[in-house]
């Protein structure tokens, strides 16, 4: 059965979408960027998650300022309909709106781009998405059975990398709140879902040194749940 047969099983569609973990003090105690969704979100509510949210149609008209390397562009595109470019775009718009920080390289382009809506404040900036700065970690598709269901993407990417103040968020939109840096060895004291616990174990390990190969994928597209690697 292929992706878009299977995703046909469940009445809620699956959309895509992608997440950035933004890390800090790597080689110290890291700590990741997190906030809190609201009480009344129709997914995930009052849970501690990364900024992301869902890939826009308008998110594959926006160049990227380098292209992703090929493993990753390649593990991006496996088993997947979104274009690598746009799942890329997307996780760098989300971090934007929901924490107002800027991840992403200066080019020229971004002045000349006739700016989609949701787009304007972070070309304004002169910055376009650089996918060489974001590490593909993990995908994961939401169960059947839930309200709403994402294929997500999840990225790493160092704060070194920001092209603005890591500890500024005053440029944040509302959708989550209590945004901060948290230890990534005290994360799971914090109410959150049970991916993002998953997948901050398999950030663990790539700084540790003991991860496997390969991006992992929990496949719940159909009925029968599959862990596969990437």
């Amino acid at each position: 059965m292929g992706q878009a047969d299977a995703r046909l099983l469940d009445k809620t569609a699956i959309r895509d979408a992608a997440t950035i973990i933004m890390l800090r003090d790597a080689e110290t105690r890291p700590r990741v960027l997190m906030g809190q969704r609201g009480r009344t979100a129709a997914f995930m509510p009052s849970k501690f998650v990364f900024p992301g949210g869902a890939v826009d149609a308008v998110d594959a008209t926006i160049p990227l300022a380098r292209a992703a390397h090929a493993e990753m562009a390649a593990q991006l595109a496996a088993k997947a309909e979104a274009p690598a470019n746009a799942v890329i775009a997307a996780a760098t718009r989300e971090l934007w709106e929901e924490t107002g920080l800027l991840l992403g390289r200066a080019d020229d382009r971004a002045g000349h781009l006739d700016a989609p809506r949701g787009w304007r404040g972070y070309l304004a900036t002169g910055h376009l998405p650089d996918g060489p700065t974001l590490e593909f970690i993990f995908r994961a598709i939401t169960p059947p059975g839930r309200p709403r269901r994402f294929d997500a993407r999840f990225f790493v990417a160092d704060a070194s990398d920001l092209a603005s103040d890591p500890d500024d968020f005053s440029r944040a939109e509302d959708e989550l709140s209590h945004l901060q840096w948290v230890p990534l060895d005290t994360a799971r004291t914090f109410d959150m879902p049970f991916i993002t616990e998953v997948v901050l174990a398999e950030l663990a390990a790539r700084l540790n040194g003991t991860a496997h190969d390969g991006v992992p994928f929990f496949n719940n597209a159909d009925r029968i749940s599959r862990f596969e690697r990437l």
